[in-house]
């Protein structure tokens, strides 16, 4: 039995439940990069070659983005979702029971290639029913940064209290029950592929998309790699550089707190990205990740806490306004393959940023690490700045057009 509601419940639902799926998406990839900590006692292998063990999932995450976003657009992006919850449920619970770490990776993998789901089509399928309201966008990217902030230090307590097999299980047993509800109160949505709308907001020149485009594959490749690296290092650069002999729990409460800078700076920039130009505003976060990421490299103790929170609030904050950014240039019918692309070459990065843990922390601890995560926020600042001079030009043409008219 169907239940009708309005469509203004309908949407809040939607909302709702993408925001949900936000928060699950990046907390279940980082439940791994926590327990491995302990990990390293239990299967007796080293923390460069454990970390190494969720390569394959960061790969699949990047991916199965790709299908993910093709199929969303010709299929359904509800009943994409749906797989998202279902799948992300099974495979942790894989997880929870593999009793070696080849099946832990293997596990680990299926992870990745349900969690790639939710990018391409949750943002897509949230842009379409908010309208790219820059709040809605904005708190959506919050729940996602909770969900990278309760990552670390939920599954550090899980894993302490009961064990690193309570740190996968629980959520699972929360993603399955999640998408049950899901199916239930979110209404298919296949009736209204046709209906999509075949112009972007602002309309560019082809020579101006083609340069557009090849920014963003700069800024989504060398953005990836930043934000990958950063998040799945921080736990244990947390344990090496701001005090030794801390418990695992103090730790993740610590990188609980990093991440939460970043929010608060998505919120913020919710607000702003209604008032400026959202180039103008990419150009701004971009250059303050960049800088926390150099203070960073520099610092230790309580020096290194406050250079990460201004580097993580500028490398969620960008995460915003880039999408932002694409959902003005980009047509309804199109976003789901866009996203699908962007996402693609930003966590295809993941796995790469794994294996560049693994190599440089083995040859010369973080030194190493955070100098190439500097270099890497170096080039996406210099691939942000051209495009926003691409756009700003784009811009100018498209108002010179149109306001005549009006």
């Amino acid at each position: 039995m169907s239940t009708v509601v309005s469509p203004d419940t309908a949407k809040r639902r939607s909302i709702a439940f993408l925001n949900l799926a936000h928060a699950i998406d990046h907390f279940v990839l980082l439940i791994f990069p926590t327990v491995v900590i302990g990990l390293e006692v239990v299967f007796h292998r080293p923390y460069a070659e454990m970390i190494a063990l969720s390569t394959a999932a960061f790969v699949a995450f990047g991916v199965f983005s790709l299908p993910a976003g093709w199929l969303a657009d010709r299929w359904s992006r509800r009943n994409m979702m749906a797989l998202f919850y279902f799948g992300c449920g099974v495979s942790l619970a894989g997880a929870a029971v593999a009793p070696t770490p080849f099946l832990l990776a293997a596990a680990l993998f299926v992870l990745g290639m349900f969690a790639a789901i939710y990018h391409p089509v949750g943002m897509a399928m949230l842009i379409d029913v908010s309208q790219a309201r820059g709040r809605t966008l904005a708190f959506n990217g919050v729940c996602g940064n909770l969900g990278v902030a309760l990552a670390a230090a939920v599954s550090a307590s899980l894993a302490a209290w009961w064990g690193w097999r309570a740190a996968f299980l629980a959520p699972a047993v929360i993603c399955l029950a999640t998408g049950v509800a899901f199916l239930a109160l979110v209404g298919d949505d296949r009736h209204h592929i046709g209906k999509r709308k075949t112009t972007a907001q602002v309309v560019l020149s082809p020579r101006a998309m083609a340069m557009m485009f090849g920014c963003y594959i700069v800024i989504s490749l060398a953005g990836g790699l930043t934000f990958n690296t950063a998040l799945i290092a921080l736990p244990k650069l947390i344990e090496e550089r701001v005090g030794q002999g801390m418990t695992l729990v103090l730790i993740g409460g610590l990188a609980t707190a990093i991440f939460l800078c970043g929010a608060l700076a998505q919120l913020a920039v919710g607000r702003l990205i209604e008032r400026f130009p959202p180039h103008l505003l990419f150009v701004c976060v971009v250059t303050i990740q960049f800088l926390g990421i150099v203070a960073a490299a520099y610092a230790s103790g309580a020096a290194l806490i406050a250079a990460l929170a201004v580097a993580m609030g500028g490398i969620y904050a960008q995460v915003t306004v880039g999408d932002i950014v694409i959902a003005r240039y980009t047509a309804d019918a199109w976003r789901g393959r866009v996203y699908s692309v962007r996402y693609f070459l930003t966590f295809i990065t993941s796995g790469i940023a794994v294996q560049l843990i693994a190599q440089l922390y083995a040859r010369g601890g973080f030194d190493l690490v955070l100098g190439a995560i500097a270099v890497t926020g170096f080039v996406m600042l210099t691939a942000v700045y051209t495009m926003a001079f691409v756009v700003a030009g784009a811009e100018h043409t498209y108002r010179s057009t149109v306001q005549p008219a009006e």
